[in-house]
């Protein structure tokens, strides 16, 4: 199953340092493949690197994609962190 999401992130930190690091964390308990991109770049949502890359600020537009078994329950728990629900 393949889900596509855009998110506006709303974490007060953006997505660096340690809300990239919980956003891997979480993405790799699942086994569906996560791309995430901001403008032209994109890259593995399961690559803590990948993620600073994009060196996403409060106000950036994500968009997420999943495919595989467990798209949803991912996405779902994915959106949270870039909304600022989790920390």
């Amino acid at each position: 199953m393949l889900i596509e999401k855009k998110i506006t992130i709303k974490n007060e930190q953006g997505l660096h340092a340690r809300p990239a690091a919980i956003f891997v964390q979480i993405a790799n308990k699942y086994e569906s493949d996560i791309a995430v991109k901001k403008g032209r770049q994109e890259v593995n949502g399961k690559s803590i690197m990948g993620l600073l890359t994009l060196a996403a600020e409060k106000g950036a537009k994500l968009h997420i994609k999943v495919n595989g078994p467990d798209a949803k329950e991912a996405i779902e728990e994915l959106e949270k962190i870039i909304l600022g629900e989790m920390s």
